[in-house]
């Protein structure tokens, strides 16, 4: 190359304007335009396929006949069990694979091996199941209900005979063995029998023999929330995190989870019961002192905030300070008897955020959470409307 050869800039680098190489790197040169556009395509493509987000939360019916539900539904059958449930999924490359595009080596792979861990754990195995209903809903597609059908058998043999459910199942040993209301295992559990024993679209699949072994088994499930609501002082409060399945006492869990009242658990089984017809007066009760519970141990005049801390590992840090103007906030762990929100770090209980490491205090939503918020302000109030006496 002379230095009096001119020069064009590409996405390859740089090429002659003039001179024997000129045409080979054209060639080169929209080889790689070609290969940007390409993968601009498939980018796109990614952008609209089902996420898991949308696999949790319900859509459109529309969606449920869409391409990509339907593959999206072929790979839950693919990673289901043999008895019939899930594994957790809460780990990236688990969840990313039920959702993504597998290729015929990956499927014969999951079709060979179907003896998976199941859990309740992080929305596992009830979603899926509920997932497929939908498809099934709209597609008919008959491998889609056996699939459904197969969660529910899962479902009843996982079941205690006290109404609870553990958060793994075969039982592996362990906190998991506990009666687990922790990440909703066991309101996600129940809500989804009782669709199907209630004969809810669209989880109406069950032959009357099935449903009837559901509504049983929403019945022992029920009776079991209502044992396990934590009763302080006498009066009502709410829900441990995990019960000893024997005892239904409340029990440690992992390191940081000691036995303790818990916020975003507790709101979801209430969401559960005020989902029942005609509650009986014991559900109502249970209801009423939740509420009443969530009302009291709400935090007022504080905010959590975000600061910037240069010289703290990600540069940032988390402080609760007064605020009048601040909506109530809850926190995610209350200590039975005295209702003092619980930071926890190592398995040793601090009552300030401030005692924690900073690694511990902006690693975990100790505090903050509005989860109770909607129930009392509109839910609640409307529930006892509908039913009053």
């Amino acid at each position: 190359m002379k230095d009096s050869d001119p020069v064009v800039a590409t996405p390859r680098g740089l090429f002659w304007e003039r001179g024997p190489m000129r045409r080979l790197q054209m060639r080169e040169c929209a080889m790689v335009v070609l290969a940007w556009i390409l993968c601009g395509i498939a980018h796109a493509q990614e952008a609209h396929r089902i996420t898991w987000r949308q696999v949790v939360h319900e859509q459109d019916p529309l969606f449920y006949k869409s391409t990509e539900a339907i593959r999206v539904a072929g790979n839950f059958l693919l990673f289901q069990a043999e008895i019939g449930g899930w594994d957790k999924i809460d780990s990236r490359r688990m969840s990313r694979h039920m959702v993504s595009v597998l290729t015929e080596e990956q499927k014969e792979r999951l079709r060979s091996k179907r003896d998976h861990q199941c859990t309740l754990d992080n929305e596992a195995t009830y979603t899926q199941m509920r997932f497929l209903a939908r498809v099934y809903a709209a597609t008919k597609e008959e491998r889609f209900k056996a699939g459904f059908l197969r969660g529910c058998e899962y479902l009843l043999e996982a079941q205690y005979s006290n109404g609870g459910w553990p958060q793994f199942y075969p039982l592996r040993g362990g906190y998991s063995d506990g009666v687990t209301f922790n990440d909703s295992a066991m309101t996600g559990a129940i809500w989804v029998l009782d669709d199907v024993a209630s004969r809810r679209a669209p989880f109406d699949l069950a032959e009357d023999a099935l449903r009837g072994r559901c509504r049983e088994a929403v019945n022992r499930g029920r009776k079991c929330i209502l044992r396990c609501q934590l009763v302080v002082s006498g009066k009502r409060t709410a829900w441990a995190q995990q019960y000893d399945a024997e005892t239904l006492r409340p029990v440690w869990g992992r390191i940081s989870e000691v036995p303790s009242i818990v916020s975003a658990e507790s709101v979801e089984i209430v969401r559960y019961l005020m989902s029942i017809d005609n509650p009986s007066p014991a559900i109502r009760q249970a209801v009423a002192g939740a509420a009443a519970w969530f009302d009291e141990v709400k935090v007022t005049g504080k905010r959590l905030v975000t600061v910037t801390d240069a010289t703290l590992p990600g540069g940032v840090d988390r402080r609760l300070v007064a605020d009048a103007s601040a909506p109530p906030i809850w926190g995610r762990y209350y200590e039975i008897g005295s209702n003092r929100v619980l930071y926890i770090e190592e398995g040793t209980v601090h009552y300030q955020l401030a005692a924690l490491s900073h690694k511990h205090r902006v690693g975990h939503g100790w505090i903050g959470g509005r989860w109770p918020a909607r129930l009392l302000e509109r839910e609640y109030p409307a529930w006892k409307e509908k039913w009053r006496e």
